[in-house]
């Protein structure tokens, strides 16, 4: 069978540690003996970001918006102990929140059905989508011991020089202090990202923040939500059917694990980050939910949501049999190429793209799992595979519905 051809290349961004072993084993045994790839690669491999001084992870993200698609490998974001552990030049900050802030796009996680793997949630009946706001709060915070009594206080000063300010709080011992910030353009960006997504997968959307404590922060992005919704969105969500519904962030949380789901629930940076992993934990696994990055302007990069999977590296490196579950990153470049094959008119790689995710899940569902899976599968008789076995099983299932 002729391989399908493609015309535009996907930005590849390869990554660290087990990750990375899968995704080479991935691309051998699942992509290239189908798909006549093109890539523009990047290695974002933690020592290839040392050696550039990251400017490689710069550079990935200004291709991704030129070429319009990426997919990317899980990363190292190092701490001290990492940075002895590979002699880094410094302690460089997330490849991942490097790329969002140049895109100034938001995050869409969502749960990957299969049977047999049932949400700890029983309500939930249908995947939830978060959709997390990928720029500023925590994420780009500044932070200050304080040593002893005196006054902390918020200063800003204008371009014309005028200065306002306003008292934190007046210590009278050691405590902490935290700076955070956001723009109103990324807010207005991350709003109508989120109503995009919405229309597109006509799904209702929930948004949720704080802003009975935080009157002004918190507020601003109520405000600006519901003013872009009502000025742009409303009329075609009456068409459709679908809703934008705001509440607290509390009563959001109290809503989401009574509710049966299908819906998307957008969050502030840090929110969306804490809730997209309760979210994939409470379905099964981080290693079963798909990530996508969504420009204002329509640029994609799909991603595991997940870490590098350090200790199963680790084995690796050992010559011990590992049973790491590749489904997210497997997703993540089914998600790139069906994007790709969208954009350029290819329905063979969209159809491809389509047969293998329904090969990882048959596969699955077939009772032939990695072992995160098989310790909660309500299948009997699972079969817990090896981390090349699970891959090499996936193919053998691909083969099949490529014929």
């Amino acid at each position: 069978m002729a391989k399908i051809e493609m015309k535009t290349p996907l930005v590849e961004m390869d990554g660290d540690e087990m990750t990375r072993i899968l995704w080479k084993m991935i691309k051998d045994e699942l992509i290239l003996p189908f798909v006549d790839l093109k890539t523009e690669y990047y290695d974002l491999g933690l020592k290839a970001r040392n050696d550039s001084d990251d400017k490689i992870t710069f550079d990935a993200a200004e291709a991704t918006k030129k070429y319009g698609v990426a997919v990317k490998c899980a990363t190292i974001t190092p701490n001290a102990a990492r940075v002895e552990e590979y002699n880094l030049k410094q302690m460089w900050k997330s490849p991942n929140g490097t790329i969002r802030s140049i895109l100034d796009g938001t995050v869409f996680r969502t749960p990957i059905s299969v049977k047999g793997i049932e949400p700890n949630v029983k309500t939930w009946v249908k995947p939830i989508t978060l959709a997390r706001h990928a720029y500023g709060d925590v994420y780009k915070n500044s932070e200050m011991k304080i040593d002893g009594p005196g006054k902390a206080e918020l200063v800003f000063t204008a371009a014309d020089g005028t200065v306002t300010r306003e008292t934190i709080h007046e210590f009278d011992g050691p405590g902490i202090i935290q700076g955070i910030h956001n723009t109103e353009k990324s807010i207005k960006s991350f709003a109508r990202c989120c109503f995009n997504y919405a229309i597109d997968e006509k799904k209702d959307i929930w948004f949720a923040t704080k802003d009975t404590i935080s009157k002004k922060y918190d507020h601003t992005f109520k405000d600006i939500f519901q003013e872009i919704f009502d000025a742009e969105y409303k009329a075609k969500f009456d068409e459709l059917g679908i809703e934008y519904f705001y509440t607290l962030i509390d009563d959001a949380v109290a809503r989401v694990v009574k509710a049966e789901g299908g819906f998307i629930w957008a969050c502030k940076n840090y929110d969306g980050d804490v809730m997209s992993d309760m979210v994939s934990s409470a379905c099964g696994s981080l290693a079963m939910m798909t990530s996508v990055l969504v420009s204002p302007d329509g640029k994609y990069e799909y991603e595991a949501a997940h870490g590098t999977v350090q200790r199963h590296y680790y084995k690796h490196l050992k010559g011990e049999k590992t049973s790491t579950n590749s489904v997210a990153t497997i997703f993540a470049w089914s998600g790139a190429l069906r994007k790709r094959g969208e954009l350029d008119n290819i329905p063979e790689l969209v159809e491809y793209a389509g047969n293998l995710e329904k090969a990882t899940l048959e596969t699955i569902e077939s009772g032939k799992m990695t072992g995160d899976l098989a310790r909660i599968t309500s299948l009997e008789n699972a079969e817990t595979l090896g981390s090349e076995e699970f891959i090499l099983a996936i193919k053998d299932r691909l083969n099949e519905l490529q014929k």
